[in-house]
């Protein structure tokens, strides 16, 4: 199993998508990419951390590979935006790749530039790339999330749509069961 670092916005979001795709065995939301150690979520929306909120992926490669949980992850979000996706406006919802490793630091930059001269946004990525530091997992409440809070207004204003989205473009990709 390799591991993919990503955040795109609220982590709920990246969370609820990945859990279905094909070959993806754990997703759990977090942070990275700080200076405080154990951030809180109080700390990290405060805007005092550094962190971004995250979901590391344990994928099987063999299955799916690094780059097309890219692929999928700037659809997921819109990566031209700095510190802001949608209503959610902060450094801890900044786009940011992770790379635990070299190969995937030279897949993110190979990714980054299909995606650049797709031209599939109308402006240019503002995606930071990073080695990947220390993870901290979120608290419990934060985990598999959509799921398990489907009533939540924003769950049904702001994840859904992107789920939803999600599931057509990568029906091939999913699992039968979480399809």
């Amino acid at each position: 199993m390799e591991h993919a670092t990503l955040g795109g916005g609220c982590f709920w979001c990246l969370d609820a998508a990945y859990r279905d795709v094909e070959g993806v065995s754990e997703v759990v939301s977090g942070y990275a990419a700080g200076h405080l150690p154990n951030p809180t979520y109080e700390q990290v929306c405060g805007k005092q951390t550094g962190h971004a909120e995250v979901v590391r992926i344990g994928f099987d490669p063999a299955v799916v590979s690094y780059a097309d949980l890219l692929r999928m992850f700037f659809t997921l979000h819109d990566p031209t935006t700095k510190d802001r996706q949608g209503a959610d406006v902060g450094p801890q919802y900044r786009s940011i790749i992770l790379a635990e490793t070299d190969e995937q630091m030279q897949t993110a930059r190979e990714v980054m530039s299909e995606i650049d001269g797709l031209a599939i946004w109308p402006g240019k990525l503002v995606t930071q790339l990073e080695s990947a530091g220390i993870f901290y997992a979120a608290e419990p409440e934060h985990q598999d999330y959509f799921r398990l809070n489907p009533w939540s207004g924003y769950c049904s204003a702001v994840i859904a749509p992107k789920v939803s989205k999600f599931r057509k473009n990568f029906a091939s990709r999913l699992n039968r069961v979480g399809a």
